[in-house]
């Protein structure tokens, strides 16, 4: 598993309930009508097709990032509203709230990425919160997870503080990455009339601050290094 993610695991308290959480994240399998699924290992898939974390890794990016910004969040509910906060519902929430992406994106021949099968019949927020009873994972758990998308775009409103942590920090780390995802694809676009495939989040903040130090001029010079960056050693850009 990935350190990163083991770190964050590994800050759950209650060992029962972080023993589930790695069961979770060590078998990311469901079985639907007899057949069994399976995907994208967690660190190699992608959080969205498109809008956020749309690259190789993007989920892992995606869960480290939610993480931090939940536990901040807890900060601010203890330490300057007095309230209380389960941690370990809120970092397992976190860690366990998109693990179905695995299941439902697939790599396509154009450098993007797709709904697979399963994808195109169930959502992986339905099919995690189905394994999740079928997992007699605890109820306020399923909650966290279920409501993580928020009324208007889920199934039912965060009820609880967890719940809520969560929602707010999924939200707000998928709209920052989006929007510098998409900042990064228009400059580059504006720069050099091009695409560039499956850009990463580490590649796109470089672009946008290029584009404040150096200008256009700067996003040239960042899509150069890109492009490089992922040729093959000794191979150069013409």
């Amino acid at each position: 598993m990935n350190p990163r993610l083991s770190g964050i695991i590994d800050q759950i308290e209650d060992s029962d309930l972080r023993g589930k959480v790695k069961d979770v994240l060590e078998n990311p399998q469901i079985i639907v009508g007899g057949n069994v699924y399976s995907g994208f290992r967690f660190e190699d898939s992608p959080a969205g097709l498109f809008r956020h974390h749309s690259y190789p890794g993007g989920l892992l990016d995606h869960t480290i990032a939610t993480a931090k910004i939940a536990l901040s969040l807890c900060n601010v509910v203890e330490e300057v509203y007095c309230g209380k906060v389960n941690r370990d519902l809120v970092l397992s929430g976190i860690i366990l709230h998109d693990v179905f992406k695995t299941l439902t994106y697939r790599s396509a021949d154009n450098d993007r990425y797709i709904n697979s099968d399963l994808g195109e019949r169930l959502d992986h927020l339905s099919l995690i919160t189905s394994e999740l009873i079928r997992r007699d994972i605890p109820i306020d758990l399923v909650h966290v997870v279920c409501a993580h998308h928020g009324g208007q775009a889920g199934p039912t409103w965060p009820r609880t503080v967890e719940a809520l942590i969560c929602h707010l920090a999924d939200q707000t780390d998928s709209q920052l990455n989006g929007e510098v995802l998409r900042a990064a694809r228009h400059l580059v676009r504006r720069v050099v009339g091009e695409e560039i495939p499956l850009i990463s989040s580490k590649e796109a903040f470089d672009i946008v601050n290029q584009k404040t130090l150096h200008g256009l001029e700067g996003v040239e010079k960042a899509f150069m290094r890109i492009i490089k960056d992922r040729l093959p050693p000794g191979s150069y850009p013409t």
